[in-house]
């Protein structure tokens, strides 16, 4: 009995493995066909004057309706539009596809009717793929690692380096499309922003979110939005923690790279006094254990020194040789710079972050990142202990 079980269990894993297999190639072939469209269409238009003169800002309306009444799907004067962005905002690749035949076929501008020419898809499709190099086309899938709607979902980031960041975080976590649009329509680049001076957050751009040292992995705030809580509604930080275990699964991937839930009020004993952790997680990129502590109010100097408590328990107690030092992290309403500056070591491993239940506006974030900035202008460091 049990090795058909097996057999089926083969069959049902074999047939989900080759069916997303089979989905992702449609994904890829489908991205691929657009971003050429896009660079059809640029090639096109920018062929000379008199072109651009003769077909005017109706192009695009016209060649829809041509185009569908070849029978293509999806070619609405939007997504045209939209194709011809896809390509512009990731032209850079065509520079590293070095192949001169992939170029589209010119058409000449010299065509009498104000209609489109009739022969404009067959030449810029069937001629070019006829010269297209057998590896040029998995050349350019393979610089697409995501689906067409996660595309579109970074097209409505106009920051360049701040959709290379999400395009990278996306394949590297395999994100959703939600979790994609959750993580821009959270600001997540911003917040990690504001912890990186102006070298490391080039870094963040070129290589998404790289995971060696404990500020890596804070941000400030976190947005708890996926909890629940209304931001007007008195709750305890039981409520809070129950709510965050409710949703552990969103609450890691709002935490960040490389998270394990260990457990809620850990206790420990020392000098007969027994000691309550909200929360501990541990993370296996950095290879250390990380507490937090959850506080509904503004933060004060007992609740770092608190932290400091437990942090240097776990390092002296519980933490091997092997392992990292401890990071103890202090989520709260509202953080005061001054105190945590003046509270903590710099060379301390506890944070101190805000926690908001709400989505925050991109121009509160932008806001603060300016302010940072402004402060490494006047020789400050936009890295803190907090």
């Amino acid at each position: 009995m049990k090795d058909m079980e097996h057999l089926v269990s083969l069959f049902q894993s074999t047939q989900q493995v080759l069916q997303k297999q089979a989905v992702r190639a449609v994904d890829s072939s489908l991205v691929v066909r657009n971003w050429l469209f896009g660079w059809y269409l640029v090639e096109f238009e920018n062929a000379d004057a008199e072109r651009s003169e003769l077909y005017g800002k109706h192009l695009i309306d016209d060649l829809s309706k041509r185009l569908n009444q070849t029978g293509l799907k999806g070619i609405s004067p939007t997504n045209l539009r939209r194709f011809r962005e896809f390509f512009l905002s990731y032209q850079k690749i065509q520079q590293t596809l070095s192949v001169e035949s992939l170029k589209p076929v010119d058409i000449a501008a010299s065509e009498p009717s104000n209609a489109l020419p009739s022969e404009i898809s067959q030449t810029l499709s069937d001629q070019s793929l006829r010269k297209l190099p057998q590896n040029a086309l998995r050349q350019i899938a393979a610089r697409f690692p995501l689906s067409w709607s996660h595309y579109v979902a970074l097209l409505s980031v106009s920051n360049p380096d701040e959709r290379s960041f999400y395009e990278i975080e996306s394949t590297a976590n395999d994100w959703s499309l939600r979790e994609l649009k959750r993580q821009i329509n959270s600001s997540l680049f911003e917040r990690l922003a504001l912890s990186r001076d102006k070298d490391q957050l080039k870094a963040l751009a070129q290589q998404g979110q790289i995971v060696e040292q404990a500020a890596d992995l804070v941000k400030n705030p976190y947005v708890l939005e996926f909890l629940g809580l209304d931001e007007r509604t008195a709750y305890s930080e039981n409520e809070l923690e129950t709510a965050i275990i409710d949703k552990l699964e969103h609450f890691l991937l709002e935490l960040g790279k490389g998270f394990l839930f260990e457990a809620r009020q850990k206790r420990f004993t020392f000098d007969e006094d027994h000691y309550f952790i909200d929360l501990v997680f541990y993370n296996r990129l950095l290879r250390c254990y990380a507490l937090i502590d959850l506080k509904i109010g503004e933060i004060t100097h007992q609740d770092l020194g608190q932290m400091q408590m437990y942090v240097n328990y776990y390092d002296r107690h519980v933490k091997t040789d092997a392992e990292a030092p401890t990071i103890g992290i202090v989520l709260c309403k509202r953080k005061k710079d001054a105190l945590v500056e003046i509270t903590l070591p710099k060379d301390s491993n506890i944070h101190a972050s805000e926690y908001k239940l709400y989505l925050p506006s991109k121009d509160e974030l932008i806001a603060q990142i300016d302010s940072v900035s402004a402060q490494i202008e006047d020789g400050g460091s936009i890295i803190d202990n907090g």
